[in-house]
């Protein structure tokens, strides 16, 4: 297993994402971790990351979002937002890091994280003093600081305020585009956290926000079949697919992150430096395929599907979705975590990326350190299975959502059609495939974790090929 818990970073040069939302970090697959925040485990590595978000609890959480996920922001609460951002963080979701430790944890910093969980906290948090604030950095920020931050042992909640929370420091990014992307992303984030979809947010302050510390550790890859558990993810990708979020729903996000991965490619897939003689070879057999040839292929192809365009979290592998060993209902058993990627694109991406996952175990000690298993991809009554929930769930959120929705609307949308949907499944399984090809060229070149990023590339890439001639 992977000793290091570390957030893949994407090139700084990907940019920001078509909408607003920044796409260029995922964790890399081997260093995924199942673990509880804060205490180390020896469970499977898992590929998480992280989200964002600012602006002040009583305006953005209290206020705009309460209610259902039709729920519109105000632009005086958008204009709240922007006044409370000062910074971008890219790190790695705090509930998967298991490490803690008081390096970093100079008197400053103390003093900073004693104001901010008094002034934006409540109860038993206004009766202590500095001495009194337990607080252990959370190793694995490359660019941001976490800060798991608790109340001493011998003071109890007072009301319902956490007893611990999770403090994170941004890292500093600069221009326009950073500061559209942190809004874009605050919003996503409220409204998932009101949903309960995600991680509750307790507060924005200017250069980071305070958030829940959840005792939960991510699935394992098997973990997905699991009946129940496969259930309850269908349900969580429906009530995701179903919310109306404020930004642009223009299914733009994959051929902009795609674009610009292939751009970087271009560019430094030559200047592979870190490789030796075998991975030389395979990125050599990488450069003998038209890349561009196939976005273009691609773009012709995918649109004539015919995939809804909903809002998607397009990340949905078990590494992204934590398990909780304490609930009172089984709607709570789940929650859903790395909203980076989250953004409105063609459904059939979430569904075909989501059981693409079922086939990848990242659970392997010897280079290149996964396995492409394809005797474990869903079997048609798996996917059929999963299919036939998430469409029970998103015609009950849509009647939710959208009352003035015509009864022709649930009963002739492919939305809610089990063929189309496994159509779209397999058409976009290309695109899943694809996709992750192109993040590990780009990281191969800079990525220091251990991992066989070329392979993995090359994996990806043939299976595509293999899937595409039944379309050819």
């Amino acid at each position: 297993m992977r000793s290091s818990q570390q957030k893949l970073k994407l090139l700084g040069s990907l940019g920001s994402r078509p909408n607003g939302t920044s796409a260029s970090t995922r964790q890399h697959p081997s260093d995924r971790r199942t673990t509880s925040p804060g205490t180390p485990t020896n469970h499977r590595p898992l590929r998480n990351n992280n989200h964002r978000q600012p602006p002040k609890p009583q305006q953005l959480v209290s206020g705009a979002f309460r209610g259902n996920s039709t729920s519109t922001i105000s632009v005086a609460s958008l204009r709240t937002v922007a006044r409370e951002i000062s910074v971008l963080d890219e790190t790695e979701n705090a509930v998967s890091l298991p490490r803690m430790d008081t390096v970093g944890l100079t008197p400053e910093v103390r003093a900073k994280a004693f104001n901010i969980c008094r002034d934006y906290l409540h109860g038993a948090w206004k009766q202590i003093d500095l001495r009194d604030l337990v607080i252990k950095r959370v190793s694995g920020g490359l660019s941001n600081y976490l800060y798991h931050c608790s109340l001493p042992l011998t003071l109890a909640p007072i009301g319902n305020e956490p007893s611990q929370v999770l403090l994170r420091f941004y890292g500093q990014v600069h221009g326009e585009d950073a500061l559209e992307s942190l809004i874009t992303e605050s919003v996503i984030f409220a409204l998932l956290s009101e949903r309960k979809l995600g991680p509750k947010l307790y507060g924005v302050f200017p250069g980071g926000r305070i958030e829940q510390f959840l005792p939960a550790r991510p699935l394992l890859t098997s973990e997905l079949r699991d009946p129940e558990l496969s259930g309850l993810i269908a349900q969580r990708m429906a009530q995701i697919h179903a919310l109306n979020i404020p930004i642009s729903k223009e299914a733009s996000w994959l051929w902009g992150t795609m674009d610009r991965w292939l751009a970087n490619i271009r560019e430094n897939l030559s200047k592979a430096s870190n490789v030796d003689e075998k991975q030389r070879e395979i990125v050599l057999k990488l450069t003998e395929y038209n890349l561009d040839e196939e976005i273009k292929w691609l773009r012709n192809f995918l649109p004539q599907v015919g995939s809804p365009v909903v809002f998607s979290h397009n990340d949905m592998q078990e590494g992204n979705i934590l398990v909780r060993p304490q609930y009172e209902t089984l709607d709570e058993k789940l929650v859903l975590i790395d909203f980076e990627y989250c953004s409105y694109n063609y459904r059939g991406f979430d569904l075909a990326n989501h059981f693409c996952e079922w086939s990848y175990n990242y659970n392997v000690e010897d280079y290149p350190n996964f396995a492409f298993l394809e005797h474990d991809l869903p079997s048609e009554e798996e996917r059929l299975r999963f299919i036939r929930e998430y469409v029970r769930v998103l015609r009950t959120e849509y009647e939710g959502n959208f009352p003035d929705r015509e009864k022709d609307f649930f009963d002739n949308s492919p939305l809610f059609n089990e063929d189309h949907i496994s159509k779209e499944v397999e058409a976009f399984t290309l695109a899943s495939h694809f996709f992750w090809t192109l993040w590990a060229m780009v990281n191969g070149n800079v990525s220091k974790i251990p991992f066989g990023y070329w392979e993995y590339g090359l994996c990806r890439l043939e299976t595509y090929f293999r899937l595409k001639k039944k379309y050819i």
